[in-house]
């Protein structure tokens, strides 16, 4: 599956399209008027049912409702077919990020972070049950700026004007996690994964 964050909307015509896919989701706690779903379930290739929820932050991200808000629901949707529940928490702030992983922890098999496009070094099992990684990282080249050409980002944020961003070249890296649960959904191991695209 694919989650998405904040630039969901950078193109309007991905909107009608979110209504007729089941493997890109939204998050959630977008307004219950906006296109597609932020709760989908699909077979991992064991045949497992695994359950993907996607949320943003609401700490310098704009969102209609907060994360906590709707994530007990999410959950208690996603336990009715199956104990095996991943969150992507996609946040600017660690300590969102940090804390919903232990609210959540015994309840879902792994909570991960994106947004910040930096892999954090804090992989771990939390004493529940519930894997949890600050931020996942990036997919991209990482001689940049989040991906960007440093120059751009760097004049953008020296002069406050808006620049056109420009993907960086070189270095290309895939960045995650791997999180290994049993058949209950608890989280056995969580690892971070970084391999040079070839």
């Amino acid at each position: 599956m694919i989650t998405l964050g904040n630039h969901t909307w950078r193109r309007a015509e991905l909107g009608p399209w979110l209504d007729t896919t089941d493997r890109v989701i939204r998050p959630a706690n977008f307004s219950r008027l906006a296109p597609g779903r932020g709760l989908t379930i699909a077979p991992a290739p064991d045949g497992t049912p695994v359950a993907v929820i996607n949320l943003m932050g609401q700490l310098f991200l704009e969102v209609q409702h907060g994360p906590f808000e709707v994530i007990d629901d999410l959950v208690e949707e996603a336990r009715r077919e199956t104990p095996v529940i991943v969150v992507d928490m996609h946040a600017e702030a660690t300590s969102e990020k940090v804390a919903l992983s232990k609210w959540l922890d015994g309840k879902v098999t792994a909570v991960l972070g994106t947004h910040t496009h930096v892999q954090t070094n804090d992989a771990r099992v939390q004493p529940g049950g519930t894997a949890a990684l600050t931020d996942a990282g990036m997919t991209g080249p990482h001689d940049s700026v989040i991906g960007v050409v440093p120059e751009r980002a760097i004049q953008r944020m020296r002069t406050g004007i808006p620049t056109r961003f420009e993907t960086a070249h070189g270095d290309v890296r895939i960045e995650g996690a791997v999180v290994e649960c049993g058949p209950d959904g608890r989280a056995i191991r969580c690892e971070t994964v970084r391999v040079p695209a070839p």
